[in-house]
C-alpha cells in the first residue's frame, strides 16, 4: 500500500482535464455493481446457491453467478455511466419490492462530485479504495439494523438526475439501446419510511453517502 509523504505532489485539475469524469465513472460504477450483487445476497432477493465468494476491495463479497441478472446489472450501469461522467447522476437507488411491487427497502446511493479535484496516485488507487472498502463493510452487515423482508421480494434500480440530464437522455446512443422509463410514483416513494445512515465517503474525487429508507410495516 501507498503511504503519504510530504513531498507527495498534488495536480488541481477541472472535470474537464483527462477526462476525470470517466475515470470517477470507472470507479463508481465498478463499485456500485460490487454493492448491488452484495445487497440482493445480504437482504435474500435471491436464493444463496446463486452467489459465490469473490474478494473486491481486500475484503470477501458475494457475487452472483446467474447469467441473466448479472447481464441486467452490467446493462444497467452500463447506461448509468455516462451520466455519473457528466456529473448528472445526483443518485442511484436499489429497490426492493414486495410480491405487489411495493417497495419495502430503497439503498439509496447519493453522488457529489467537486468542479475541482486535488488527485494523486494515492488518492486514486489507495484513499478511495479504503473509503469504498468501507462501504461494502457496512452493506455486509446492513442485515442486522433492518427488518426481515417477506418472501418473493425482487429489485430495479433507479437513477435520480438533474432536470438538464433528463432532456439529454435521449441524444445518447448507450441509452437508446436500454431505454429509461420514469419511474412509477409507488417505486419511489414510501410513506413514513425509517430511515437508516449505513456509512458517507468522502475524497477528493467523489462524496457518496449511502442510506436505506425502510418501509415501517413489511409484513405481505
Amino acid at each position: 500500500m501507498s503511504k503519504y509523504s510530504s513531498d507527495r505532489k498534488m495536480t488541481t485539475l477541472t472535470r474537464q482535464d483527462l477526462n476525470f469524469g470517466q475515470v470517477v465513472a470507472d470507479i463508481l460504477c465498478e463499485f456500485l455493481e460490487v454493492a448491488i450483487h452484495l445487497i440482493l445476497y445480504v437482504r435474500e432477493v435471491y436464493p444463496s446457491g446463486i452467489f459465490q465468494k469473490r474478494k473486491k476491495y481486500n475484503v470477501p463479497v458475494q457475487m452472483s453467478c446467474h447469467p441473466e441478472l448479472n447481464q441486467y446489472i452490467q446493462d444497467t450501469l452500463h447506461c448509468v455511466k455516462p451520466l455519473i461522467e457528466k456529473n448528472d447522476a445526483e443518485k442511484v437507488v436499489v429497490v426492493i419490492m414486495d410480491k405487489e411491487h411495493h417497495p419495502v427497502e430503497r439503498f439509496v446511493f447519493e453522488i457529489s462530485q467537486p468542479p475541482l479535484l486535488s488527485i494523486s496516485s494515492d488518492t486514486l488507487l489507495s484513499h478511495v479504495e479504503q473509503l469504498l472498502r468501507a462501504v461494502i463493510l457496512k452493506i455486509s452487515v446492513c442485515d442486522a439494523v433492518l427488518d426481515n423482508n417477506p418472501p418473493g421480494c425482487t429489485f430495479t434500480v433507479l437513477v435520480h438526475t438533474r432536470e438538464a440530464a433528463t432532456r439529454n437522455m435521449e441524444k445518447v446512443q448507450v441509452i437508446k439501446d436500454f431505454p429509461w422509463i420514469i419511474a412509477d410514483e409507488q417505486e419511489v416513494h414510501m410513506q413514513e419510511p425509517r430511515l437508516i445512515p449505513l456509512k458517507t465517503m468522502t475524497s477528493d474525487i467523489v462524496k457518496m453517502q449511502l442510506y436505506v429508507e425502510e418501509r415501517a410495516h413489511k409484513a405481505s
